[in-house]
């Protein structure tokens, strides 16, 4: 395992091919699992939710530790800023968002009272689909804290490897996803130079690549289907293969122009990934209530349509306005600023 590793310092295509394809089976999968909660049956697309799930965050996951070795080494002042203060301003912008448009709700069912004691939590329990944009900086302090006390990343990837085979289920979302998660991303960091050799073997050998990621399909299929891809060892091999699986099918994709909105997809999957809510509870209301389309596979199709596309358009409107502050961070919120009228992007 090293980690003296530079990447390339440019956007590489297939790593935003590889976040586009993530933020899209995200979508996707609480876009058809809303529908489905809503229309109280299951559709087509429910298969393909979960063939994604023993792999869908993983990938996530592994892919922003690819590059975290160009930046680990930073002071801790310009590390926290790029990696945990960056973060935490849109998640705090972004839960108020969302309590915007689901305290009326809560506050129906509940009372104002539960919509203080939920927004109060938020602060410490993850609140939505924002858990991952809370996760990823305890992951990059945790990974420079290592780096910084020169624990050996054998030692830390074991740990995370067992964290993750271990039955943690607290019911807070922190502890548990991070057990879960956290050696995804310390493998991305760790073992970035055989992940970047493996995208491009898969890119000089098309035709080998094409059959090993037919056989991981298969058999990737077979494990979800007989119910054990949850299992202990098992969700640990799947979840390191199928990021694998994403990598090399991403490198492949990549060489193809047809393949560069799913490209653009991932150049701006952190906008993606915060409103996406907007669009897909939207739509999902409009379908559900309008009953213009019965089938349910069909409806969860379009609303995540909307929940990737909504979002791209939102940002596009804003680019360049006074409310471009909802995918750049303003310069008043950074710790080591550069200019005092510029904004960095969400990515």
């Amino acid at each position: 395992m090293s980690t003296t590793f530079t990447p390339p310092p440019a956007r590489v295509d297939w790593v935003d091919t590889a976040k586009g394809f993530c933020i899209v089976m995200v979508v996707m999968m609480h876009s058809t699992l809303g529908v489905e909660a809503a229309a109280e049956r299951v559709g087509w697309m429910h298969v393909l939710v979960e063939f994604a799930k023993p792999f869908r965050m993983p990938d996530f996951f592994l892919i922003s530790g690819l590059f975290l070795a160009r930046v680990i080494d930073r002071d801790w002042r310009t590390y926290a800023d790029r990696k945990v203060v960056h973060f935490a301003y849109f998640y705090a912008l972004w839960v108020t968002i969302q309590f915007a448009f689901k305290a009326p709700g809560i506050a129906a069912d509940a009372g104002i009272a539960e919509v203080v004691r939920q927004f109060a939590l938020a602060a410490i329990e993850p609140f939505g689909t924002l858990w991952f944009i809370y996760l990823l900086p305890i992951f990059f302090v945790v990974a420079k804290v290592a780096r910084t006390w020169r624990i050996h990343p054998a030692i830390v990837w074991l740990i995370a490897a067992g964290l993750e085979i271990a039955p943690i289920h607290t019911g807070w979302t922190m502890p548990d996803e991070f057990a879960a998660r956290f050696v995804y991303f310390y493998t991305g960091y760790v073992m970035a130079p055989l992940i970047f050799r493996l995208a491009a073997k898969a890119q000089e050998k098309p035709g080998r690549t094409w059959v090993w990621l037919v056989l991981w399909a298969m058999a990737n299929g077979i494990l979800v289907l007989r119910g054990v891809a949850g299992l202990p060892f098992v969700s640990l091999a799947l979840g390191l293969i199928g990021a694998v699986a994403v990598v090399r099918v991403s490198a492949l994709l990549a060489q193809r122009s047809f393949w560069a909105p799913l490209r653009y997809c991932g150049e701006h999957s952190i906008v993606i990934y915060l409103a996406f809510f907007l669009f897909m509870a939207a739509s999902r209301t409009v379908l559900i209530k309008s009953g213009l389309i019965a089938d349910v596979g069909t409806m969860s199709l379009i609303v995540t349509a909307a929940g990737v596309i909504g979002p791209l358009m939102l940002f596009w409107l804003v680019r360049g306005t006074w409310f471009r502050f909802l995918f750049e961070r303003p310069a008043m919120f950074w710790l080591t600023p550069k200019k005092r009228d510029a904004l960095q992007p969400a990515e």
